[in-house]
């Protein structure tokens, strides 16, 4: 089978930062504990837990040792804990999202209400509300019924989030009339890029795969843009998932990846399917 690769897909910076903290800390340390898996990704989970990393879901659980900091970030009260605890801290927090933290800090001090547009239950999005005092989330138009339409609003926008997600929200902010707006791009340029190869391939190939973990936002976004553009669009974590079935018929493929893709899946899962024969019967 013919297989087609985006321009831009996989690890992204911050990723490869964190990984690279967790392996250096891991190689250091004793006890090495991180607050949520480190990226949204189950084969690097699975990898560094068997190289002694013990994802926690709070500080509650750790008593000794170091805590790593994964890349979506921590808010300023588990960091406070972390600390009064006596323990040692390791920061991976990709560097935009700390920036969007440190917004949403400005912003409070200059008198706006921080507005962070994204999904209210991504760790990201958590981090940033729990980064500076009485952030509010905005996932669309209905959440902004809950605000006063006096207040100063200075908005920005969940990392991973896309463009036209960003573009249409602030249009229904413009739309209800705030006193003053004050909007600040806070989308990843790297997600954007990520994005942008997927479109553009996914509407030159039969059909379109898209490798990431479940629950990573970045990943979900890009299966979400590409099956806009071509209905034959697949989420998969690896190439152990694929239901061969789909492969009928089809002779040319697409494959991309989220920004916490590692490498060795990216590459394993375009192995299998340029090694596929569309003649031969799914199995």
């Amino acid at each position: 089978m013919k297989v087609l690769l985006a321009e831009k897909c996989g690890f992204c910076p911050g990723v490869r930062n964190a990984i690279k903290l967790a392996q250096k800390t891991l190689a250091e340390e004793k006890e090495v504990y991180c607050l949520g898996p480190i990226i949204h990704n189950e084969d690097v989970v699975r990898r560094l837990s068997e190289a002694g990393l013990k994802t926690v879901s709070s500080i509650d659980e750790v008593h000794s040792g170091t805590v790593l900091i994964r890349s979506h970030g921590a808010t300023l009260e588990e960091l406070d804990k972390i600390k009064r605890k006596g323990l040692k801290i390791v920061d991976a927090t990709c560097v935009l999202v700390k920036r969007v933290q440190q917004i949403a800090r400005t912003l409070n001090e200059e008198g706006y209400r921080a507005i962070i547009v994204g999904d209210k239950n991504h760790p990201e999005v958590k981090a940033v509300v729990g980064s500076a005092p009485d952030v509010r989330v905005v996932a669309g138009p209905n959440d902004l019924d809950n605000l006063s339409t006096n207040e100063r609003l200075g908005v920005i926008c969940q990392t991973t989030q896309s463009p036209d997600y960003f573009a249409e929200t602030v249009a229904a902010i413009l739309k209800k009339g705030f006193l003053e707006l004050k909007i600040i791009n806070t989308l990843c340029r790297e997600t954007m890029a990520r994005q942008e190869a997927a479109v553009k391939l996914c509407r030159q190939v039969d059909v379109m795969f898209v490798l990431g973990g479940l629950h990573s936002a970045n990943t979900k976004k890009l299966a979400e843009l590409c099956k806009k553009h071509n209905p034959q669009t697949f989420h998969l974590q690896n190439w152990q998932e694929l239901d061969k079935r789909i492969l009928s018929g089809k002779r040319t493929a697409g494959v991309t990846a989220g920004a916490s893709t590692p490498d060795w899946v990216i590459e394993d899962f375009v192995r299998h399917l340029q090694e596929y024969s569309p003649e031969e019967p799914a199995l």
